[in-house]
């Protein structure tokens, strides 16, 4: 709360030039999130959507009215089940490539690279996925000033990827990412 505290304050006083030229930052805010489904042999279900978060680091690289923004970010993700939540941990890489369309408005899409750290759900022992390493896609517009920014933006896992989990008879539980993503960046 405390961090969302600051970020406001940060915002409110800062002057609201359109950003331009390379940056480097830091990242942080809220996804409203679900990790797939879960299926045993007496039901099939999907998550209910909760709130996650995420923090980490930006670059910015301007090419005209085109412009390149790696990220590396820590991503926290829950959804909760009829059996317990699942809590997944991961390292997502989105390597955006985005264009200004008009004063601080943007548009940007790109692949995003992510690792899996951890997988919990609950009182369950859950196997590592199928894939530790997997691909997304972010899509998303973003509202950039001269010293912060904020982006809404939807993520998508492309492939399935599956963890096995034991204590429930022939059960998996799907670990592609389905979320919505709010973000807030401060610019050093």
């Amino acid at each position: 709360m405390r961090f969302l505290f600051l970020i406001s304050f940060l915002t409110i006083t800062t002057v609201s030039f359109a950003q331009k030229g390379n940056a480097f930052g830091f990242k942080g805010g809220l996804n409203y999130n679900n990790n797939g489904n879960f299926s045993s042999e007496l039901l099939t279900e999907d998550g209910d959507r909760r709130i996650g978060f995420h923090v980490g680091i930006f670059a910015k690289a301007d090419i005209g009215p085109i412009y390149v923004r790696p990220e590396l970010v820590y991503t926290r993700t829950s959804s909760e089940f009829t059996a317990d939540n699942l809590i997944i941990s991961k390292i997502d890489v989105p390597l955006l490539l985005g264009l200004d369309i008009l004063g601080p408005l943007s548009v940007f899409a790109g692949p995003d690279l992510q690792y899996i750290l951890s997988n919990d759900f609950g009182n369950f022992n859950i196997d590592d996925p199928e894939d530790q390493f997997t691909i997304g896609v972010h899509l998303g517009a973003a509202l950039n000033f001269e010293n912060f920014g904020i982006d809404v933006r939807y993520e998508r896992g492309l492939s399935e990827n599956e963890a096995d989990i034991f204590g429930i008879e022939e059960s998996r539980v799907d670990t592609r990412p389905d979320q919505l993503i709010l973000s807030l960046s401060v610019k050093l």
